[in-house]
């Protein structure tokens, strides 16, 4: 069967699905909202967060476009934990896609060895199957697309047809699977331009403090100002 044909719930049949959930405490250093945490502020606002894109997406399955102004504002640690709360809900996945190709994270935020390679070896043929790179992780219900082989030049990869490929076969035509994109800095590279077209929402992320309003408008000037959901001011540590 054609990668292209498959539901979601075929594409997710994840590499190491035997794998332990986190704990608590795991998931605290590494800094994972969890539902149960001693603080909910954390985790009440990425669940703020993901009620406000439901509701602009009229819970349809969409593809969601995490963006940080500059590097070091904290774009990563929102992906990831917008996808960590989106998969709170049991009638839901969320498939994170680390689209960061010179500075990929996420893998080693997730524990995630991949071994089979990720977004970069499957988008260059290495890979065939697509199931070969969505691996399972220790969040329930939260998959991962890691990077794979580092890629400077990625602008070529990331708008290609075998990406927009990938994005339809992952979320189908379920509502319960929500694709979360990790994109490197609007300031420093193309890719956050050029996945924005590949995305219905976008969240640009600003560092508080950090991020001058002047930034910040530049990266809403980029981005498709109608698929443009809002700007999350995240305290970088």
């Amino acid at each position: 069967m054609n990668d292209a044909s498959q539901s979601p719930q075929q594409a997710l049949v994840p590499q190491g699905s035997d794998v332990r959930p986190l704990s608590a405490a795991q998931l605290e250093v590494r800094r994972i909202v969890r539902h149960d945490m001693a603080d909910p502020r954390p985790a009440d606002a990425f669940r703020d967060l993901r009620t406000q894109l439901l509701s602009r997406a009229n819970g349809a399955s969409v593809v969601t476009l995490v963006a940080p102004v500059s590097r070091g504002s904290g774009g990563s640690y929102v992906a990831l934990n917008l996808a960590a709360a989106l998969a709170f809900d049991e009638t839901r996945s969320a498939v994170l896609i680390d689209c960061n190709l010179r500075s990929p994270v996420l893998h080693e935020r997730l524990g995630v060895e991949p071994a089979s390679g990720g977004l970069v070896d499957y988008l260059e043929g290495r890979v065939g199957a697509l199931r070969e790179i969505v691996y399972a992780t220790g969040v329930p219900r939260l998959y991962l697309v890691p990077a794979g082989a580092r890629r400077e030049a990625s602008g070529d990869l990331l708008g290609s047809a075998r990406m927009r490929a990938l994005l339809d076969s992952l979320r189908g035509d379920s509502t319960g699977v929500t694709v979360v994109l990790d994109s490197a800095a609007v300031a420093s590279a193309p890719d956050a331009r050029i996945l924005s077209d590949l995305a219905e929402l976008s969240v640009l992320v600003a560092g508080y403090g950090r991020d001058t309003p002047d930034a910040v408008r530049e990266s809403c000037g980029v981005m498709d100002r109608a698929r443009l959901a809002g700007v999350v001011f995240n305290r970088v540590p």
